[in-house]
């Protein structure tokens, strides 16, 4: 008989019959559906074989195949993770040309409005009340963070809100091609997000935005959640040209001045 079921862990017992297979369909489903994250450690070798109910000859046998098939990778001495290259879809020349294109940052804005107004749309239909528990505890740790003088906690709960959202939608595309570009925005390759809220007055519409849009999800209607999010992203884009805009007025200026400082 198969051991019951572990609580508070996404591992669940497996069927005796070909063991090492349901332990990469398992693992493989943990992986594609976002619970285990590019770059997240595996428990270890007892302990995981434990959760999952299986001997750790066929715990050893799936993880080797997982890692032939590129999706783990061991590291001697600190386990065995999910290879970080899954939260990338952008290749490392493609990076490096869009970090010198600035208009690179405006198509991607152009195309999260796209892709998350869609996603929070779904999102009203098809969270569940744990995805609703979410969103809400991420807006209320914003409340909390507001107070702060250093933007960076509010950033990146910004960050994980937007992730939440588009992981509420429960669709799987959406869910990896958001986190690849979280991944790119993390790398400061589009813009510095800390630097969006950095002004105190920003700081609060922006806050507010996000209440809204939590609101419209707890209450489930999607084309009002959609249509906050659209706004909030519309304002994003407004900021980021402003500050690109005051970067190049800021460099003409050191210009002039040198200028007039030379003989």
């Amino acid at each position: 008989m198969p051991a019951p079921p572990v609580p508070d862990t996404p591992f669940q017992p497996i069927d005796p019959t070909r063991l090492s297979d349901a332990v990469v369909a398992q693992i493989e489903a943990l992986i594609l559906q976002g619970v285990l994250r590019p770059g997240e450690r595996l428990p270890g070798e007892r302990e995981l074989a434990g959760r999952m109910g299986v001997s750790r000859p066929s715990l050893r046998e799936a993880l080797a195949a997982m890692q032939a098939d590129g999706l783990l990778i061991t590291r001697p001495g600190d386990g065995v993770f999910v290879v970080q290259v899954l939260g990338s879809a952008f290749s490392p020349a493609l990076v490096r040309l869009i970090s010198r294109h600035p208009q690179a940052a405006d198509d991607y804005l152009t195309f999260r409005k796209d892709l998350e107004g869609l996603a929070a749309e779904r999102a009203a239909v098809a969270a569940g009340e744990t995805d609703l528990q979410v969103l809400d505890r991420i807006v209320q740790s914003m409340r909390h963070a507001h107070v702060s003088p250093d933007p960076q906690i509010e950033a990146a709960l910004d960050a994980d809100f937007h992730m939440a959202i588009v992981e509420a939608s429960h669709n799987l595309m959406a869910l990896h091609m958001m986190r690849a570009m979280q991944d790119l925005l993390r790398q400061g390759m589009l813009f510095n997000r800390p630097r969006i809220f950095a002004s105190p007055d920003l700081r609060d519409r922006i806050l507010d935005q996000h209440i809204a849009i939590n609101d419209a999800l707890q209450l489930r209607d999607g084309p009002a959640a959609r249509a906050a999010l659209e706004d909030h992203l519309d304002l994003v884009a407004r900021t980021l040209i402003a500050q690109r805009r005051a970067d190049d007025h800021a460099a003409v200026a050191r210009l002039r001045l040198r200028n007039r400082a030379d003989p």
